[in-house]
């Protein structure tokens, strides 16, 4: 087996070779209607949102956990916090869950907040830390908020995985409770249901990131890791859109829900908080434009996104997000078809 250092370094490689996929996110077959007489100016739009318990975020995209733990690595993470500080963007460390233990490699996490100190910043661990866990990522960082992300699909296709996830809710339960910061639980690749949801909700859990199948696929990355585990688990997972709008069913629209899991565009953006999500989250694209055209291209690339981002609620007739629920929508395809199957069967239950 591998150190966890070297599974690090595994994932940001592999992460950047296997790319999306096989999963669809469903988006293409998300279709917004075009208003011919808009009613607003672009410069009124304000793309200001609101996570339940957390300071108001600039605008709706989050740079979503993706790495830290090795000392290698600190230089990604000293660079995405230069990008969420320049465009005013939120932003999660990978999990801290080895530097919270060991006390190794905490510089590759503590960079982000020096390089962002008045930056909104997530600390991030798996369901299996304690309370006590919780607070000290939380100390590491100063951070705003603690991101609790849950991979059982990844962790079964590792190896070194965990296999027992019976207590991971009760868990979650004790640090809302207990670590003093808003609990946010992430998904990440497979998606959330909604029964899955309310179960969060119900011990308190304000802010979900549904992680949807259709972007970074980490049981395809612990695949090459691991090529004696299963495969199959690479094909496994709830499409984002079709989990965004059953977590949206269970939290309300407009309320504390994020989406991520293959958002790659301004138009993804958009139809995402049509659906319903407060905000979205970014990581494997973000990842892939620093690596490969660095610092400077990646703050580009954003400004630019949140550009096209006012273009489409000025073509909604949006002026907030809010007004984005009086949006209107299709959907076709097998996300239609999905969505009027799971309807029904919540109807015959």
């Amino acid at each position: 087996m591998k150190s966890r250092e070297s599974r690090k370094l595994d994932h940001i490689r592999y992460a950047l070779c296997i790319g999306d996929g096989p999963c669809a996110s469903g988006f293409s077959d998300v279709h917004l209607l075009h208003h011919c007489l808009s009613g607003i100016c672009r410069d009124e739009v304000e793309l200001t949102c609101l996570l339940p318990g957390l300071p108001a975020l600039t605008h709706p995209i989050i740079i979503n956990a993706i790495t830290g733990g090795a000392d290698s690595v600190a230089k990604i993470n000293e660079s995405l916090a230069v990008v969420a500080r320049e465009t005013g963007s939120a932003m999660a460390v990978g999990s801290q869950f080895g530097a919270v233990r060991t006390g190794f490699h905490r510089d590759s996490y503590t960079i982000v907040r020096k390089c962002n100190p008045k930056g909104l910043i997530f600390a991030n661990l798996s369901a299996f830390a304690s309370v006590e866990q919780g607070k000290a990522a939380v100390d590491m960082i100063c951070a705003d908020a603690l991101q609790i992300h849950l991979n059982p699909a990844q962790e079964l296709a590792m190896e070194e995985g965990d296999r027992d996830f019976s207590k991971c809710l009760s868990h979650i339960e004790a640090m809302v409770q207990g670590v003093g910061v808003p609990v946010i639980v992430k998904e990440t690749g497979c998606g959330m249901a909604q029964k899955e949801a309310q179960a969060l909700l119900d011990v308190g859990v304000t802010v979900l990131d549904i992680g949807g199948a259709g972007g970074t696929n980490f049981p395809a990355i612990e695949h090459q890791r691991y090529p004696e585990g299963n495969e199959e688990l690479a094909e496994w997972g709830i499409p984002t859109v079709i989990s965004l709008l059953s977590v949206v069913e269970a939290a309300g629209w407009g309320n504390g829900v994020i989406a991520s899991g293959g958002i790659r565009s301004a138009l993804d953006v958009v139809k995402a908080q049509v659906l319903g999500a407060s905000a979205v989250a970014m990581a494997g694209n973000l990842l892939q434009k620093l690596q490969q055209e660095g610092i400077e291209e990646t703050i580009h690339f954003l400004r630019q996104l949140l550009k096209k981002v006012r273009d489409f609620y000025t073509l909604l007739g949006c002026r907030t997000y809010q007004d984005l629920q009086e949006a209107q929508f299709y959907l076709t395809g097998e996300t239609a078809q999905a969505v009027s199957w799971l309807r029904k069967h919540d109807q015959n239950e």
